[in-house]
């Protein structure tokens, strides 16, 4: 047996001690599990709610441990006195609380992410351990200390190697699902991941950088590190897109990491779809950050004197309503500094107080508290008084008055004075008009300054009531049954009683609008606007945020152009840090130096510095005469691609990208191609697949943003360039589309396309 055979071996059985560990615990808390499911509804409700608690912790505990299956062992650390430490997804131990894995995020693994040969305390050795399924394949060595011995043992058994590990990930097929970078990081990446949550962390680096998977493993060492704070808040990604979001939606439980919240700005907000589009302009005035001063204008103009005030009719007597008892009332109510509809009560009590008291002036005696009561009744009951305190105090929702503020111009111009007569008019539409992604940080705004929605007080008082009443039984019940201090809380019972089964605390989170998080995620931030930031840190009040993003891709017109002008008023000067990754890990260098030098001179900021390896030929260009040789250069292309990089596994990637104008023609062309020109085994395969995970698909930019292919078919850039808002977010758009390939770049265009836009 060969050395290297040796060393497999070896690494085989401590591999296999992991797993047969991890089989152990999870036949361990199945049977539990089993053993409070069989339990049934009997006993008292105590008894039955803590076997509902103990059922969810179980639950939570099975679902991580299956997670972490694939590749459960990808590190080991040699120190100077010869000990082996294992590093892997999560902990484990033996019964006899025997080391037999390190966590990937424990401060003692940190070693095999930032351990260099010049700082490397007493590792000597850092070895990368592949696996196949359960199966070691191949191990690598990197040698920190060259006087230590196992520098000869390492070199005698063919171990001892570079970045292979890392160079074959980055060759990999792409499976429309990103994995995760654990056995991977890079130091650069492992110090941002491993930074204090106090503080707003923001992360800059051009496309292929890691940038997202650097964000990504950081919430699950946040998680890791600050359990008991983030348990029960919970931590919130943002996702430009839900391809996005299906595209990451695995790695965090790969880590080990379930229940986290991934949204999209326009999905924020329980109960409300963003589903219309709008002109790029229309959006950028949107989230322009005086919009909230709109919103506040609107609601402002809704306090006011009604222009006619009518007398009530009470006993006989004429009480008239006041123009100085409403401002009084009005007055009254704004010192409170509440909410609208709340602050409402508090003018609605003044004004009752106002007009019982007008009407006791005209008795010449003194009434009795009851005949001071019916009075007050008949006011609230009157029609009269109803219709003049809702002029004078309207009760509003957020819908409503945004659709309203959008459907009347001259309104719009008052609430905004700022808007010029063509941006009115471009903001302008019918009321109950569908809601766009830009209207939904508005939307928050209103309800944020408009309170609880009139119709459903009544139901959230209720509720209020039930769940203080929930907290008082729950409290009595433990501390009578004495395991109040144990791992079933108060808030526990509280949780079961006042929930479904099923639902867990991401559940409960996303269909709270009021929510507040311990930590949120923010990927492809360059395309937020201020009113999207301003949404976002109302949900984080503690502004613990991770914030990745690339300048030099910024397409929005009210996005990011520069971090320090965006991050500085929202975090304060020495509140949020600065990391720049450099080292593209996704594009071959031919496609990187292509992408950046047309990005540098069109005046984008590039902070990517280089790209880890070379393919050659990985950038073609190919030019027709004219647009309608288009169609059938695209397929041919294809056609060369598709044995390369589409496999019958469903693995590997090719994006078509274009003009949003060609799409709905190439998409057409492309079904009648994998109709006419893929083997019946793969067609129905490639046809049946969703549009977040299609091997072949058609896109713009706006959908590729933040995903990666292994191949581009880039069609007509000249005419995208053309087509875009404004040249600034043309060379963005560009910059995106070319740099999506992990292999190979295909620019077809034409001739004239080629002459407007040389490349």
């Amino acid at each position: 047996m060969s050395q290297y055979s040796s060393q497999l071996q070896d690494e085989q059985l401590a591999t296999d001690r992991a797993y047969a560990r991890l089989d152990s615990l999870r036949t361990q808390i199945r049977s539990r599990l089993d053993t409070v499911r069989a339990a049934g509804s009997h006993g008292s409700p105590t008894q039955r709610t803590e076997r509902d608690s103990f059922a969810t912790l179980y639950e939570d505990r099975l679902a991580q441990l299956r997670a972490v299956e694939d590749r459960l062992v990808f590190g080991r650390l040699d120190n100077t006195q010869g000990e082996h430490r294992y590093v892997g997804r999560i902990g484990l131990s033996s019964e006899d609380h025997e080391p037999i894995l390190t966590d990937w995020r424990a401060d003692a693994a940190r070693p095999f992410y930032e351990a260099t040969p010049s700082h490397h305390g007493d590792i000597v050795m850092r070895r990368h351990i592949t696996l196949s399924f359960r199966d070691v394949v191949a191990i690598e060595d990197e040698i920190l200390d060259m006087n230590a011995p196992t520098v000869n043992q390492a070199s005698q058994s063919g171990t001892l190697t570079g970045e292979g590990a890392l160079l074959a990930s980055l060759s990999s097929r792409r499976t429309g699902k990103m994995t995760d970078i654990v056995a991977t990081i890079q130091a650069e990446q492992d110090r941002i991941i491993r930074s204090d949550m106090a503080h707003a962390v923001v992360v800059q680096g051009g496309p292929g950088t890691g940038k997202t998977a650097v964000a990504l493993h950081r919430a699950a060492y946040l998680l890791y590190t600050h359990r008991r704070t983030l348990q029960r808040s919970g931590v919130l990604i943002i996702g430009p897109s839900s391809a996005f979001l299906h595209y990451i939606d695995q790695v965090l439980p790969s880590l080990g990491e379930t229940g986290v919240i991934s949204r999209t700005i326009g999905d924020l907000i329980p109960g409300v779809v963003a589903t219309a589009k709008e002109l790029p302009r229309a959006a950028a005035l949107k989230g322009d950050i005086r919009m909230r001063q709109a919103i506040a204008n609107a609601v402002a103009a809704r306090v006011r004197i009604p222009p006619v005030l009518p007398s009530i009719h009470v006993n006989g007597l004429l009480v008239p309503i006041v123009q100085s008892d409403i401002e009084q009332a009005q007055g009254d109510a704004l010192r409170t500094h509440q909410p609208h509809n709340k602050a409402r009560k508090t003018f609605v009590r003044s004004m009752m107080h106002a007009l019982t008291s007008r009407y006791a002036e005209q008795l010449d005696y003194t009434p009795e508290q009851s005949e001071l009561s019916h009075a007050q009744s008949v006011f609230r009951l009157n029609d009269d008084v109803r219709r003049t305190l809702n002029l004078a105090w309207l009760p509003m929702n957020a819908a409503w008055l945004l659709s309203d503020m959008w459907a009347k111009p001259e309104h719009l111009r008052r609430y905004a004075p700022w808007l010029s007569n063509e941006e009115i008019h471009m903001l302008s539409r019918p009321h109950g008009s569908p809601f766009t992604a830009s209207d939904i940080p508005l939307l928050d705004e209103a309800m944020d300054v408009l309170g609880p929605d009139p119709k459903s007080v009544v139901n959230s008082s209720a509720q209020a009531s039930t769940r203080a009443l929930n907290e008082q039984i729950a409290s009595e019940t433990l501390g009578q049954a004495g395991i109040g201090n144990g791992i079933v809380t108060s808030q526990m019972l509280v949780d079961q009683m006042t929930t479904d089964d099923d639902e867990t605390m991401a559940q409960r989170a996303a269909s709270d609008r009021e929510w507040t998080y311990g930590h949120i995620v923010v990927d492809e931030a360059q395309e937020l606007s201020p009113m999207d930031w301003r949404m976002l840190i109302r949900r984080c009040p503690t502004r613990s945020f991770t914030i990745v993003g690339d300048v030099a891709q910024t397409s929005a017109l009210g996005g990011s152009r520069s971090w320090q002008k965006t991050m500085t008023p929202l975090f304060g000067e020495h509140n949020w840090t600065l990391n720049e990754l450099s080292i593209n890990y996704r594009n071959p260098q031919e496609v990187s130096s292509l992408s950046s030098r047309f990005a540098k001179q069109e005046g984008l900021y590039i902070s990517t510095v280089n790209a880890v390896r070379a393919i050659p030929d990985s950038v073609q260009r190919v030019t027709v005469e004219k647009p309608s040789d288009l169609p059938s250069s695209i397929f041919k292309e294809l056609d060369a691609l598709r044995p390369q990089f589409v496999l019958s596994d469903g693995s590997g990637r090719i994006a078509i990208i274009a003009d949003p104008s060609m799409i709905p023609g190439i998409s057409h062309d492309l079904d009648v191609y994998i109709d006419t020109h893929v083997p019946a085994e793969d067609r129905s395969r490639l046809q049946s697949q969703h549009s977040w995970d299609r091997q072949i698909g058609v896109y713009s930019t706006e959908e590729v943003k933040g995903l990666e292919f292994d191949a581009v078919i880039l069609v007509e850039p000249g005419l995208m360039e053309n087509n875009a808002p404004s040249r600034i977010v043309a060379a963005s758009d560009l910059y995106v589309s070319m740099t999506r390939p992990t292999q190979k770049l295909v620019i077809i265009r034409t001739q004239h396309d080629t002459d407007d836009l040389p490349l």
